[in-house]
């Protein structure tokens, strides 16, 4: 009975560690689409997002079951992550300089609410991803003798909950520290956004990996191989967005 809850600590450790670098992204996100807010409006935006966070992904575990096997609601989360992604790049590199100057005047005038909401819809879409890995990574654990939840073992369930509230914690932190760096790293914006393309592209792999698609081979997303490209090509991404973003204010907010 002590190794089944060693185990199970272990993995609690593994899945606070995951969720953080999940966290990473989520948070750098919504320090982007926060940054032009008010500084007290910027913190309760903040705030509020971090609740909207709690709640998507708290009604996630309980509906895994169904996030698991309808692969419409990964496909959306897919499209609305790169769709976000790849509007940034297009409106930044692509646009005519009369354009993009007439798009950040109207960015900056986007209200609170209009900001949350925008918050609230890359929670949900965030919250499929880290949702889907904690519960990969948490029923692999023996079960217990605790009572059900969300059609989960009670030990599991446990488990996904303690990490997804430590990825919330972390989440708040880093969103907070991320709006102080972006003030001083204006090109990470762009390394933001091209991040979260890539989690659309890791929710789209998973979706065309799904038995009811079958494009990708059903156990591709859990690859040595695929893991390796993923976390190599993100880790690539950020490290050399953080060199090619340099210092100092962003023009944008001149």
């Amino acid at each position: 009975m002590e190794s089944i809850w060693i185990e199970y600590a272990w993995t609690l450790l593994i899945l606070i560690g995951l969720e953080g670098i999940l966290s990473a992204d989520n948070a750098l996100v919504i320090a982007v689409i926060a940054k032009h807010l008010p500084d007290e409006q910027k913190k309760r935006a903040i705030n509020y997002g971090i609740l909207g966070a709690f709640v998507f992904r708290f009604a996630s575990i309980f509906l895994i079951s169904f996030l698991a096997n309808v692969w419409q609601v990964q496909a959306i989360g897919a499209v609305y992550l790169i769709y976000i992604g790849a509007k940034h790049v297009y409106k930044e590199y692509l646009r005519s300089n009369d354009e993009q100057k007439e798009d950040r005047t109207d960015k900056k005038k986007a209200g609170f609410w209009p900001t949350v909401a925008q918050i609230g819809l890359a929670d949900i879409a965030f919250a499929i991803d880290s949702v889907l890995a904690a519960v990969a990574l948490a029923v692999t654990l023996p079960q217990t003798n605790l009572p059900q939840f969300g059609g989960l073992d009670g030990g599991q369930f446990a488990i996904i909950v303690a990490g997804t509230v430590a990825g919330l914690v972390l989440i708040k932190f880093a969103a907070d520290w991320f709006v102080k760096l972006l003030d001083k790293r204006p090109g990470l914006e762009t390394v933001a956004f091209l991040i979260v393309a890539w989690v659309g592209v890791k929710l789209a792999v998973i979706t065309l990996s799904h038995e009811n698609v079958g494009i990708l081979p059903h156990s591709f997303p859990h690859s040595t191989g695929w893991t390796i490209i993923f976390w190599g090509i993100l880790i690539g991404i950020a490290v050399i967005g953080w060199f090619l973003s340099g210092k100092g204010s962003s023009e944008k907010d001149a």
